[in-house]
């Protein structure tokens, strides 16, 4: 039962995190939970198979309740996006990442969220450069050594948002689940102490 109660928490501050950041118009340029999201549920839930759907379940219920807000003219922001399928395999392969991170110690969350950041913003930005992406000038990246190295100099700017956020919504994430589990753990012994 306990595993359903952290599933069910876990998805719900997923989904509430992937849902609400997108509000913050002025926020730093890659300043998003994804990469958090992923690292955490690849972290906490035991059931490996539900580590990878609920973060992409999440997301997924975001972006399709940004796309119906952006059909009705009521945001500017599109739930949907070019590139989005080739984001949802690297955060998929983000949440692996995740089966690494000791949910009990701070040096592993610190580390492996900054392990998670390292990891997206290489292959985010390979994707981007493989798949045709455009620079600033709205020319793709010539497929050399140079046209990649120009295309991670491009993604820079967003490495230090992606940091912040990662390690701050990693810090609410994990923050949020011990409080939860210290509560559940104090609730059952108040119980248990009542029964006998």
């Amino acid at each position: 039962m306990k595993n359903t109660k952290t599933t069910v928490l876990v998805f719900v501050l997923l989904i509430v995190a992937a849902a609400l950041y997108r509000v913050w118009d002025t926020r730093p340029w890659g300043f998003a939970p994804q990469i958090a999201m992923a690292l955490f549920a690849g972290s906490v839930i035991k059931d490996k198979r539900f580590s990878f759907i609920v973060p992409l379940f999440s997301m997924l219920i975001s972006d399709v309740l940004y796309q119906f807000l952006y059909s009705q003219g009521l945001t500017e922001i599109k739930g949907f996006y070019s590139g989005q399928l080739s984001n949802y395999i690297v955060f998929t392969a983000i949440t692996a990442i995740g089966f690494f991170i000791n949910k009990n110690k701070v040096g592993s969350i610190f580390f492996g969220s900054l392990a998670g950041v390292m990891f997206y913003f290489l292959a985010s930005n390979f994707t981007v450069w493989i798949g045709g992406g455009l620079d600033i000038n709205n020319q793709p990246y010539p497929k050399t050594l140079e046209g990649l190295m120009t295309c991670y100099a491009a993604g820079v700017p967003f490495l230090k948002g992606s940091i912040m956020a990662t390690l701050l919504f990693n810090g609410i994430f994990f923050g949020c689940y011990h409080l939860f589990n210290r509560f559940s753990v104090r609730s059952g012994k108040v119980l248990q102490t009542q029964k006998n």
